[in-house]
């Protein structure tokens, strides 16, 4: 089975399993937003546990 090519390089497995991701909204239009909310925007987060095992299928080789 082939792997989503767009998945893997969106998403990176961490040593525990946990499926990272980059925030959205950090494009475009950064005049409007707050310093704050770009600082947060900054950092990796995980994705949900009710998305992980779909992204998972995703990435697989």
């Amino acid at each position: 089975m082939k792997s989503n090519r767009a998945s893997k390089k969106r998403f990176r497995v961490t040593g525990s399993g946990k499926i990272k991701r980059e925030k959205a909204y950090r494009s475009h239009i950064l005049t409007k937003k707050s310093a704050k909310r770009k600082r947060h925007l900054r950092k990796a987060t995980l994705v949900s546990v009710q998305e992980t095992r779909t992204v998972k299928r995703l990435i697989q080789a």
